[in-house]
């Protein structure tokens, strides 16, 4: 493990992971690869629970960490990986509470009802894992069961933003904000900046526009439009991405899930 995502979600953590994964820091794991690996799930559920878990095991065959779920647990995981960088992103609390409640929060927590999640819940396999894993992890553990409380929620966030800053030393630490680019990134890294775009992924028009795409796709290979939530599908070998595992039926449907090589903004 070389660099921790110690950044919540909605604060520009997929386009730090095709970042990442350009610098030749990947595979980078992101929330949307938890069920990648179905036989870690369990190690997961125990790290929730507040039970030591063998996080070598959790992140085999990753270099780095961005998002939920990792972030929840930045703790256990700069301890565990000593050498390993750790990067804290970050945006206006504000703006970021408004983000993740049109899209995270309706997709796969108690947002307000929307025909739309409603149709994606139905006819997208997996769905009903994925989302249960959300609200397991993030919405009842991180938020305590109390997102849908916008100042507890921003708290939150600005307590676990202010830990890492004050916990993590500093020659240790970057924190960035969206539109830094790469000089901050591979300033810290200590690797060239690539002559191209920095990534640009994380827009809820995109989000909205692959859970559009996700929901065509699963009516074409299931006319009926009817999900079959297996407890954990048998992960596909090789991916969109060409990771090894990587699922194709429930990722790209998450707020970060969009494709790393996806064309930048």
């Amino acid at each position: 493990m070389k660099v921790i995502g110690a950044g919540v979600g909605r604060t520009g953590t997929l386009s730090l992971k095709a970042a990442l994964e350009r610098l030749g820091l990947g595979p980078c794991f992101h929330g949307r690869h938890v069920l990648d690996h179905p036989d870690r799930l369990g190690l997961w559920r125990a790290a929730a629970a507040g039970r030591p878990v063998p996080w070598a095991a959790v992140f085999e065959g990753y270099a780095s960490t961005v998002d939920w779920p990792g972030a929840a647990f930045w703790r256990d995981l700069t301890a565990a990986f000593p050498a390993a960088k750790v990067i804290l992103t970050v945006r206006d609390p504000e703006s970021w509470y408004d983000s993740v409640s049109r899209t995270v929060y309706r997709m796969f927590g108690d947002g307000p009802a929307d025909a739309r999640v409603a149709r994606a819940r139905r006819v997208v396999p997996g769905l009903g894992v994925f989302t249960a894993f959300h609200r397991q992890m993030i919405w009842d553990g991180f938020f305590t069961g109390r997102f849908a409380d916008r100042e507890h929620a921003i708290t939150v966030y600005r307590e676990h933003n202010d830990a890492v800053r004050r916990e993590v030393p500093a020659d240790r630490l970057l924190v960035v904000e969206p539109g830094a680019g790469w000089e901050p990134l591979c300033a810290f890294l200590g690797v060239p900046a690539p002559d191209e775009p920095y990534p640009h992924l994380n827009d809820p028009e995109r989000f909205w526009a692959r859970v559009e795409a996700r929901m065509a796709e699963s009516q074409l290979l299931d006319p009926d439009g009817v999900a079959v939530d297996d407890p954990l599908p048998a992960a596909e070998p090789h991916g969109e991405s060409g990771h090894p595992g990587q699922r194709a039926d429930v990722e790209v449907v998450h707020e970060e899930q969009a494709q790393a090589a996806q064309p930048r903004e």
